[in-house]
């Protein structure tokens, strides 16, 4: 078998690279009309872009100052009704703490009336 050049093989693969390049990105040479019409589309589809944009904005700046008056008409709210609410004239233990005494005392009284007059002590017998 003879062998082929080095720089012969990598001459012939330069060309035929570059030959199938030259096809691929060979495009037909596009018309003045239709680059026209194009960048008109374009320009088009941008001022509507733009037009969405700025309603857009507009109406969340509006609902964003909504939102705003609705807060700050609530804040009032809760300020007017902390400034009418009484303070709670004892806590929730100390709550529970009264009730517990109150029923000790109910219970040591109610006792004493069911012992009745009997001064003996009362044994049980086994």
């Amino acid at each position: 078998m003879r062998s082929i050049p080095l720089s012969l093989l990598v001459t012939v693969l330069l060309a035929c690279a570059s030959a199938q390049a030259e096809e691929e990105f060979a495009q037909p040479p596009a018309s003045a009309a239709s680059v026209d019409n194009q960048s008109q589309e374009l320009e088009q589809r941008l001022a509507q872009s733009e037009q969405l944009r700025n309603e857009q904005q507009a109406s969340s700046a509006v609902q964003l100052q909504r939102l705003r008056q609705e807060n700050q008409r609530l804040r009032m709210q809760l300020k007017e009704s902390q400034a009418q609410a009484r303070p709670q004239l004892l806590s929730e233990e100390q709550t529970w703490f009264a009730l517990g005494a109150a029923l000790s005392l109910v219970s040591m009284v109610l006792g004493a009336l069911l012992r009745g007059r009997r001064k003996t002590r009362r044994e049980w017998i086994n």
